[in-house]
């Protein structure tokens, strides 16, 4: 299998600012290259596009082609899921809205603190296993997003699961919020194969910074920003699926043209993106996420992961107050914040916690 999959979590649109107006006919062409291309991995979801992307599916996709060529995955949206009885309903829905008999690869959507309390309440893992025995799903999963802790909690207790789909990028590679890297090498500790989710950063990294695409130039890159993103992603040895969410014609060439002969990142490649991560993310502090701050703090504020946030936005422009809401669960708000400066007293990095809380504060909390 080509490690390139089709996302379908940012088709394109007739009308921008409308999600529902999916362009079939677009659709059905970048379809049409991306198999003759010879990759064969779809991935869709319950909730995309405003409940409308497993419909998109069925149209340009499942109707138009045979069973055997391609692989579609799904995901149970277990944020909906109020009981037991749910699960087998919204399976049997989701094959209806794809048109297929079973799924290649079926996932529980979004899995966190929160939402794995729920599944082991409801048997969500159970129901997994038995469709996987009723051949209504041949590999199973869960997409994730938080700490690289509970992912191993959660891999330990259920070493049925086959594999994990992760948002890996070079820019949450050592993210304290995101964590990125660590959640990948647990996965792999655990000897499950991944795959990974948001390479671009929702299209950041295929806009870089006029810095970073200097960078580019100097070191005689011949690809888009976005193709060194997706390969670096790709380079993985545990990634069998890097997902693009393709919106348009062109980023599907683009994203065929070089993955259609897939190479690892070479050792200067590496070190190119390495320069441009330094650029990209423009760090308002020197944060190890060493997390000595937390066990000082009377208001156990999630210091590194709110600093990791902020860097995210001030490399991006972007706020992704999903993440903000993980990272605050069972912990204090910057705002919270009683001014003692005893984090600061034992940080290694000397860094004026305080007032860089204040600024996050504004940008989350206030702004």
């Amino acid at each position: 299998m080509k490690k390139l999959g089709f996302g379908t979590m940012r088709l394109p649109l007739r009308d921008p600012e409308d999600e529902k107006s999916i362009d079939y006919e677009q659709m059905s062409r970048m379809v049409d290259h991306f198999l003759e291309e010879g990759f064969v991995y779809f991935d869709t979801a319950y909730m995309y596009h405003k409940d409308q992307s497993e419909g998109a599916v069925k149209r340009c996709l499942t109707d138009r082609y045979p069973r055997d060529r391609y692989l579609l995955a799904d995901k149970m949206p277990i944020q909906y899921v109020k009981g037991p009885e749910d699960y087998p309903r919204y399976l049997e829905e989701q094959l209806k809205r794809c048109g297929v008999e079973y799924f290649d690869y079926y996932l529980l959507h979004n899995m966190g603190k929160e939402r794995y309390a729920n599944t082991e309440k409801y048997g969500g893992f159970e129901f997994l296993q038995k469709a996987k025995e009723q051949k209504l799903a041949g590999h199973i999963g869960f997409s994730y997003h938080d700490n690289a802790q509970l992912l191993d909690e959660i891999l330990t207790k259920h070493p049925e699961i086959d594999f994990v789909q992760l948002q890996i990028n070079y820019l949450d590679w050592n993210s304290a919020a995101i964590q990125s890297g660590a959640c990948y090498e647990t996965a792999c500790r655990h000897g499950k194969s991944v795959i990974v989710m948001e390479p671009v950063k929702g299209g950041s990294l295929a806009k870089l910074p006029k810095e970073a695409m200097e960078e580019l130039k100097k070191s005689g890159a011949q690809g888009s920003p976005a193709s060194y993103a997706i390969r670096y992603a790709a380079s993985l040895e545990n990634a069998i699926v890097v997902l693009s969410g393709m919106s348009s014609w062109e980023q599907m060439l683009d994203n065929t043209s070089y993955m259609k002969d897939f190479h690892p990142l070479t050792k200067e490649e590496r070190e190119m993106i390495g320069r441009i991560t330094e650029i990209v993310n423009n760090r308002i502090t020197p944060c190890t996420a060493c997390r000595y701050c937390m066990g000082e703090c009377p208001k156990n504020i999630n210091i590194p992961a709110y600093f990791g946030l902020y860097d995210m936005y001030a490399s991006t422009g972007q706020k992704t107050n999903m993440y903000y809401q993980r990272a605050s669960m069972d912990h204090g708000k910057a705002s919270d914040c009683i001014k003692c400066g005893k984090c600061e007293r034992i940080c290694p990095q000397h860094i004026e916690i305080r007032q860089a809380l204040e600024k996050f504060a504004d940008l989350y909390e206030r702004g």
